[in-house]
């Protein structure tokens, strides 16, 4: 297998984002809203859960996977990897309709905002290191 690392942190990320998808499956059918989300404040927050994982999960296990590929320590990846999957976890807690700024939405926006500085750094100083 050529990224072991990555996939450990693939795979927990996806039974989240399944979760997070059946939340506003299950959501839809028992309001009864096929599309959109009928200005129901309960679909409103769990669609925005679901699509705030979307937005930012599949570029991070991208830029995970090509630092494994690259040859970055496992360490790093166990880091960035937890890191990620803290974040996710807690984050949707701390979305709402009535709080900006939730102790979860606030540690999951900032971890995530982290891994992914840090995965862009690395990234730059990996790419950086075989072009000089």
């Amino acid at each position: 297998m050529l990224l072991p690392t990555v996939a450990l942190y693939a795979g927990l990320l996806a039974l989240i984002g399944q979760f997070l998808a059946s939340v506003v499956g299950t959501t839809r059918g028992r309001l009864k809203i096929p599309l959109g989300d009928g200005g129901k404040p309960e679909l409103i927050v769990a669609n925005r859960r679901h699509m705030n994982f979307v937005e930012n999960v599949p570029i991070l296990i991208t830029l995970l996977a090509v630092i494994e590929l690259n040859g970055a320590p496992k360490l790093w990846i166990h880091v960035m990897g937890i890191a990620l999957v803290a974040a996710r976890l807690v984050h949707p807690f701390g979305l709402n309709m009535d709080n900006m700024s939730s102790p979860a939405r606030i540690f999951g926006a900032a971890v995530t905002a982290l891994v992914t500085v840090a995965a862009a750094a690395i990234l730059l100083w990996q790419a950086g290191s075989t072009l000089l």
